[in-house]
């Protein structure tokens, strides 16, 4: 009885040092709350600085006040403010950070106008200066096809040509398009994903091969999420549906079978910000939860020094504010 009463407790104390040292490899911290709602954050690093985006707003939606705060940090812990992209008596929503060819940073978001659903909705972009100290002021995107309320949600560059993923809000169901630009301003459609279930934010990730992954999220139907593959041309379409529910998707790849996948995680209890470890189908492997509760998600990563530094955005703390974690590459493994 008394081995058994002992037992017991050195699990429950192994149990507890583990929820501890994975607490602890989080190392998460707020790094911006001045608007009422922050949310929605990229990142990236140029020129020895790590860059932020993030959509500063009065609510999550509806709400016509949203603007794109850049900001960029030497070490992760000091932010100062480097650009503000907004227009006027409209929304400026969710921007994604790419590095250009020419070596500029690039700002890709979507701007409308929101009334009981979207009235006006159209990608815009900026492009930084050569340091990346300042901002060009948003310019509106142009499209080879016919117009719609048309969303480019990110941009991947490779072999010196931007692909992303536009959908388009139809009446009669939602769609999404390969686009691919040279400059960042023109985009020309490559091919249609036959997808059903809404699809709409979709990144885009290249494997050593050339292969284009793409991580899709689907609003109706069973809602899970969607893995598509094609090699060059992109035309020609392989999908896996995933198990999961996607909000803000964004993955990376991860050794030479594996993807690091950054999501929403809906749940009964409400939603958290999860990261995913899956293999290339998108089989789940490991599940790290962050800190994290009610609007919340749309994380932005990258590596850097053995970690994955990586941003979301949660209002577990009352106030929608953007966190930063850093988490070493060896905890991710198997």
């Amino acid at each position: 009885m008394k081995q058994a009463f002992l037992f017991l407790i050195l699990i429950l104390i192994s149990l507890l040092t583990g929820f501890a040292q994975n607490e602890e490899s989080l190392n998460i911290t707020k790094i911006w709350d001045e608007a009422p709602h922050n949310a929605f954050p990229d990142m990236i690093r140029f020129q020895d600085h790590f860059y932020v985006a993030v959509r500063e707003g009065n609510n999550h939606m509806p709400d016509n006040s949203g603007r794109i705060q850049i900001i960029r940090s030497k070490d992760g812990d000091e932010w100062e403010k480097v650009g503000l992209l907004e227009k006027e008596d409209m929304d400026v929503r969710e921007a994604r950070l790419s590095v250009t060819p020419e070596g500029k940073i690039m700002v890709l978001t979507a701007v409308g106008i929101y009334d009981k659903g979207y009235k006006v909705l159209y990608p815009m972009v900026s492009f930084s200066n050569a340091d990346g100290g300042s901002f060009s002021p948003l310019q509106k995107a142009t499209m080879d096809m016919k117009p719609s309320l048309d969303w480019i949600w990110s941009l991947t560059w490779h072999e010196e040509i931007g692909y992303g993923i536009v959908y388009q809000i139809k009446p009669g169901g939602w769609e999404v398009h390969l686009l691919k630009t040279k400059n960042g301003i023109d985009f020309e459609h490559v091919s249609q994903l036959p997808i059903d279930g809404n699809p709409n934010e979709s990144t885009i990730r290249f494997d050593k091969e050339g292969k284009m992954v793409v991580l899709v999220r689907r609003e109706t139907s069973d809602k899970m999420g969607v893995l598509a593959k094609s090699a060059y041309p992109y035309t020609n379409w392989d999908f896996t549906k995933l198990t999961v529910r996607l909000g803000g998707p964004n993955f990376l790849f991860f050794g030479k079978n594996d993807l690091l996948i950054g999501t929403r995680d809906y749940r009964d209890t409400g939603a958290k910000t999860v990261l995913h470890r899956t293999d290339r189908e998108g089989n789940i492997e490991k599940t790290i939860e962050f800190p994290s509760g009610g609007d919340t998600s749309y994380p932005g990563m990258l590596y850097y020094k053995n970690k994955l530094w990586m941003v979301y955005y949660s209002s577990h703390e009352d106030k929608t504010s953007i966190y930063l974690s850093k988490i070493p590459l060896k905890s991710l493994r198997k």
